[in-house]
């Protein structure tokens, strides 16, 4: 996917720490000097949070405070004009570290860093207050949104059966409009006039991005540093990053660029370019291969409600648990593998492999209990509008009315997709076992090849007599008949 945060890459090809073109967007705000933690409480839609404030001294960073922006430094305008401060979607990675002094520099602005939880897990987050204030950040904040993510953003696409050129679950595209509405939100917390990012200019989440940005806040100014300096590479990078004293991010190098999230793990990069390279095994991080997967199958059954998973073998989890317990189930049985060539929205062509097994369990379980609650038309027109669904959210429309529209019609249709779905697990593979709900339209007095009073077979002859009546009337005109 567009894989450009720095733009996501948990790590980049060139190494660049845990995040590179993927730069996972992330904090937020407080008073100067310290870091805030908002952790989002669990429950659907809640927006209630529980923050947490630490005024570290400067002495406690070791000297650190000395890159950290003076009130002198803000009067002054940057080489490209003036702004008073900028919310940076941040990671700590080696491209979000050199932005925050760029942006001064260029800009003459305080720099507040922004870091998202979008269960990219811990050893992503560990650290970052030190190295933002490094960087030379006047402040760090740090938003929990894992529960707002799956319950707002992922249980709408997954209950509108939304997929992306037949494979791509977007867990990219959905994480992009939950980062950049947490931003706006914390620039109008701590007053800021402009917001910036670190997508590459070839990307999809810059345009994600930027799209919220503009839907929420078009007052906002846009900064990204990508489109604008001379930066070209790693190298450069590092660099720049000597000649502002800036410390270097020490990570192991990997040759992918990842973005990972409670919903997915994307690799891109190195052989992957190649379509006709096979990935290999060493890659894969949440999913173990198929093939050595336990050879035992094992049976889960998924408890929906209005379309969206509530539980798991009966048991009641919150949309963020749920999920993290499947991902934890099907990486165990090989589930979720994808390997595709898609069409990016700024028009090239790119090969990602996607690791998905709790969306691939939670897709397959939806699916398949609404074959029982869905009438033959409703879901026709459902699978019509997915597709344009799927379309809006890869392209950051998430805020367009259309789409908004759409989930409207998704929401109503799905009402009674309520029940449960068995699923068997095995070896890479997602079959269902049992699917019931207390309104299925599935009728076994019906559907039985017994005649019975409410269908008659007898009736069937006049049916088709009408219903192949232009087929006969065609066929007649051809032969002169």
């Amino acid at each position: 996917m567009a894989h450009a945060l720095g733009c996501g890459a948990a790590t980049a090809p060139a190494g660049v720490g845990l995040l590179h073109h993927h730069e996972k967007a992330g904090a937020l705000f407080s008073a100067a000097g310290s870091v805030v933690r908002v952790q989002q409480l669990s429950g659907k839609g809640s927006k209630s949070q529980a923050i947490r404030c630490a005024m570290p001294s400067a002495s406690e960073h070791g000297g650190i405070s000395t890159a950290t922006a003076s009130s002198s430094d803000q009067k002054k305008s940057g080489l490209r004009g003036k702004l008073n401060k900028v919310v940076l979607a941040y990671s700590g990675g080696l491209d979000t570290s050199v932005i925050v002094p760029w942006l001064r520099e260029n800009y003459g602005c305080e720099v507040v860093c922004f870091t998202a939880d979008v269960g990219q897990g811990d050893i992503e987050l560990e650290g970052l207050e030190k190295k933002a204030k490094a960087s030379g950040a006047s402040q760090l904040v740090v938003k929990d949104l894992k529960e707002e993510f799956v319950s707002e953003y992922i249980y709408p696409c997954l209950r509108a059966g939304a997929v992306y050129e037949r494979k791509y679950l977007l867990g990219t595209s959905m994480a992009r409009p939950v980062i950049a509405k947490a931003m706006v939100d914390v620039a109008k917390e701590v007053g800021a006039d402009a917001v910036a990012h670190g997508c590459t200019g070839k990307g999809n989440d810059q345009v994600r991005f930027e799209l919220t940005f503009y839907a929420l806040n078009p007052e906002l100014k846009v900064v990204a540093p990508w489109r604008e300096w001379d930066i070209t590479g790693r190298e450069d990078a590092i660099e720049y990053a000597k000649k502002h004293n800036v410390p270097i991010p020490v990570t192991k190098k990997s040759i992918y660029s990842r973005d990972r999230n409670l919903w997915h793990l994307s690799h891109e990069g190195d052989i992957l370019e190649d379509p006709a390279n096979e990935p290999k095994e060493d890659m894969y991080m949440m999913s173990v291969a198929p093939e050595n997967a336990p050879s035992k199958p094992e049976y889960l059954e998924i408890g929906i409600i209005a379309g969206v998973p509530v539980s798991i073998n009966g048991k009641d989890l919150s949309p963020a648990s749920l999920l993290a317990k499947l991902n934890e189930i099907g990486g165990k049985h090989g589930i979720g593998r994808i390997d595709m060539v898609e069409n990016r929205l700024v028009g090239m062509k790119s090969r990602g492999v996607y690791e998905t097994p709790g969306g691939t369990i939670m897709a397959a379980a939806v699916r398949e209990l609404e074959s029982l609650t869905l009438d033959r038309e409703t879901m026709q027109w459902k699978d019509m509008l997915a597709l344009k669904y799927a379309e809006l959210v890869y392209a950051g429309r998430w805020f367009d009315p259309l789409r908004q529209s759409i989930d409207a019609f998704m929401e109503n249709i799905t009402a009674t997709t309520t029940g449960s779905v068995t699923l068997k697990l095995y070896k890479g593979s997602v079959n269902v076992a049992s699917r019931k709900s207390p309104y299925s339209l599935y009728r076994e007095d019906i559907s039985s090849f017994e005649n019975g009073e409410i269908y008659n077979q007898a009736d069937a002859e006049g049916f088709i007599r009408l219903y192949g009546l232009p087929t006969r009337v065609r066929a007649m005109l051809e032969k002169g008949i």
